[in-house]
């Protein structure tokens, strides 16, 4: 089987503008999320999907320099891209991340895709008990080319998962059990506003190695970093 992460991204961003290239700590937000998965078991092929918009040449350059994967498809349309970029990367199942989460928990992404894979899902997810913006999703080609397929609501097209999760009775869906020292699910880990920016900077900075765990995190906040 053929694994693929997809980390979608793009400059527009009304609430924090261009966020995905913007520095935290000693580097731009997306290094932050494609640098963490050098420390993924599985291999993958890692593929940061934007749109054909003008303002996401940025992004593009910034591929260009890093020699990382690129696909460029619909700007609004994500179910599109991602169906897209996955079919012309022949994956049979894809991780999704976004490239304003610089602390997806790498060890529980890992366990995820076990889970999936030994489960036999069509959609797995490791949300609603891990931080906001550190858990991840992974399903399979065919279950994204259903939804690709059927999922015509506005929220369908804009948020890639949510077919499978209005459809559950269409799908084998897994929810990956969390460890309890992981558990914070109102604690915000994902750069959405300025004060998520400013959060974001400051674990950086206080980390006590070069990438933030989710228990260092937790700990952190719980101490007003």
């Amino acid at each position: 089987m053929t694994l693929g992460i997809i980390i979608q991204a793009r400059m527009g961003s009304t609430r924090l503008p261009g966020k995905v290239l913007r520095q935290v700590g000693d580097r731009p937000l997306l290094s932050h999320v494609v640098g963490r998965l050098a420390l993924l078991r599985h291999d993958a092929k890692v593929v940061v999907a934007t749109s054909t918009a003008s303002e996401n040449e940025a992004i593009a350059a910034w591929c260009d320099e890093n020699t990382m994967n690129i696909f460029r498809g619909e700007e609004l349309d994500v179910l599109d891209r991602y169906y897209r970029c996955a079919a012309a990367s022949g994956f049979d199942n894809v991780v999704r991340l976004t490239a304003d989460n610089p602390f997806t928990d790498i060890e529980e992404l890992d366990r995820l895709i076990d889970f999936h894979y030994d489960g036999d899902y069509d959609y797995s997810h490791a949300f609603g008990q891990l931080p906001i913006g550190v858990g991840a999703e992974i399903f399979t080609f065919g279950g994204l080319e259903q939804s690709h397929r059927d999922g015509h609501l506005p929220h369908h097209r804009e948020h890639v998962n949510e077919y499978f999760t209005d459809h559950p009775e269409l799908f084998k869906i897994g929810e990956l059990p969390i460890p309890e020292a992981k558990k914070a699910p109102n604690l915000r880990l994902t750069v959405d506003t300025p004060e998520d920016w400013q959060l974001a900077n400051r674990l950086i900075d206080q980390a006590s190695g070069m990438w933030l765990g989710t228990e260092e995190a937790i700990r952190l906040c719980s101490s007003s970093v």
